[in-house]
């Protein structure tokens, strides 16, 4: 069966490379507004499914991964910064506290209709920061299109203390290790 991901993120697409299995990116075309009073959890995995789900429309004979990925702090959704300031914002706010990602993963396939899904956890915990650490880090790093300000693969990672959750990749937004789970289901084995 073709692999798909149905994502346009590069970050995702280099996680994927590191399985070594051939696959193709396709963005999906969906609604992500979240409904009102749902929980992140669900959040990530309604929006994961239905990823998956968009792509599969146009797609026969594919296995496809669909996943979404949200920061929580203090109960607060925080996406990603509209400009600078905003990035400031952010960054202050996370400044010696612990944010929340949740991550949803969905594989599809397509033939069967079977779906998988699961919900990752995973915990940052931050350093405190000055405003001047924070303004050197916006303006290397330009973190501008990721959730909470960071790239957490590059320079990033200069802004934690440390972390908690089970698989380092949920962190960049694709937990690989409950993937090689699910495509072991499906009969695809990774090594």
């Amino acid at each position: 069966m073709k692999l798909v991901l149905a994502s346009s993120s590069v970050y995702r697409q280099q996680l994927m490379r590191k399985l070594q299995l051939s696959f193709e990116s396709v963005a999906p075309e969906i609604d992500e507004t979240p409904v009102p009073d749902e929980a992140p959890m669900e959040l990530v995995r309604r929006l994961s499914i239905a990823k998956a789900e968009a792509v599969a429309k146009a797609c026969r004979g594919c296995l496809i991964i669909g996943s979404d990925q949200v920061a929580v702090h203090d109960g607060e959704l925080i996406g990603k910064p509209v400009d600078h300031e905003d990035a400031v914002r952010q960054l202050q706010f996370a400044s010696g506290k612990s944010i929340v990602l949740y991550t949803g993963l969905a594989l599809l396939n397509s033939d069967t209709g079977n779906i998988q899904s699961a919900v990752e956890t995973y915990i940052i915990h931050f350093r405190e920061l000055s405003l001047q650490q924070i303004n050197s880090y916006l303006e290397k790093d330009q973190p501008y299109n990721c959730a909470g300000s960071v790239k957490s693969e590059s320079l990033g990672v200069a802004l934690f203390r440390r972390f908690e959750g089970d698989d380092p990749n949920t962190l960049i937004g694709l937990p690989l290790i409950r993937l090689v789970d699910m495509l072991a289901v499906e009969g695809v084995p990774v090594i």
